[in-house]
């Protein structure tokens, strides 16, 4: 297939290329910047230059592809509603372009959409009172001759090069002297490596699951903030106890979330299963305490 991928030279956007490139697919990345267009071609993919605010060049690519895979995402958690207009802006674009073509579009969500209070499941809404609306802005095109699956994934998508949440905790503990957790540090979070992400995207690109459907990339259903915290703190040396959420700035609102997901209906609908490191392995392999540049 050809396949245009939003978010190419990203985390998971870059594990994808390489994984749809390596299943011998034509592979088409936004490209933001002159950097992110040579990372895109070094990665066997065409790259096209724009970013999610050029909307007429979404959809020419879009046009121009057998399927679409959004995964770009403005990542200001300052401005988040303002991210969050334009993310849904590009996938109403990207939906326009496949409209009435049977196409698939594969969005990008998470488990922070639903608020449940048990185990998430690919069964549960988004809760309509969050600003990201993905799901709802892709899952209408459903209706419309659109092969629409939402990818939720967990808020910790790890392996080396990650910049997410993880990361900035360690930054946190660095900062403060000590390696801190929400409350009793008993709400989970799920994760995934960005390789059984990635493989998870191409499938539901290349499967046959019907549109409208919610997936679940998500390999360890759910581990407590207080074994992550106690994970940081024994390799920075560093005192491990109970914060505010103030403690964390802006990434306590999502810290103290508690976001388990099974991920039991994704594993059958597309035949997956995570084969990289969790979460603690990858920890214990030491990058993530490396200082970055």
């Amino acid at each position: 297939m050809r396949i245009f991928v939003t978010g190419a030279s990203g985390f998971v956007g870059s594990a994808l290329v390489a994984e749809l490139v390596g299943a011998g697919h034509e592979v088409t990345g936004l490209a933001r910047s002159p950097e992110s267009a040579a990372a895109v071609a070094a990665a066997g993919a065409v790259p096209h230059r724009g970013d999610l605010t050029d909307l007429a060049g979404l959809r020419a690519a879009a046009e121009g592809a057998d399927a679409v895979a959004h995964l770009a995402f403005h990542h200001d958690f300052t401005d988040f509603e303002r991210a969050s207009a334009m993310d849904q802006a590009a996938i109403a674009a990207l939906g326009e372009a496949l409209a009435g073509s049977h196409r698939p579009l594969v969005v990008t969500s998470g488990m922070a959409v639903v608020r449940s209070a048990g185990l998430i499941t690919e069964a549960d809404p988004a809760s309509p009172g969050i600003p990201r609306q993905s799901e709802a802005a892709a899952l209408g095109f459903a209706q419309r001759g659109v092969r629409v699956v939402a990818v939720r994934l967990p808020p910790t998508v790890h392996g080396k090069g990650d910049h997410g949440f993880v990361p900035r905790l360690i930054d946190i503990a660095r900062e403060t002297g000590v390696a801190a957790y929400p409350g009793d540090g008993a709400n989970r979070w799920p994760a995934v490596h960005r390789f059984d992400a990635a493989r998870a995207f191409r499938l539901a690109l290349e499967g046959d699951i019907p549109a409208g459907s919610i997936v679940h990339a998500v390999a360890e259903e759910g581990i407590p903030t207080r074994v992550i915290a106690e994970t940081i703190g024994a390799h920075l040396d560093l005192p491990v106890r109970s914060a505010r959420p103030d403690h964390f700035g802006w990434l306590g609102a999502f810290f103290a979330l508690d976001v388990a997901a099974s991920s039991v209906h994704t594993r059958k609908a597309l035949g997956w299963e995570p084969t990289e490191i969790g979460l603690m392995e990858d920890l214990a392999q030491g990058h993530y305490f490396t200082p970055r540049p």
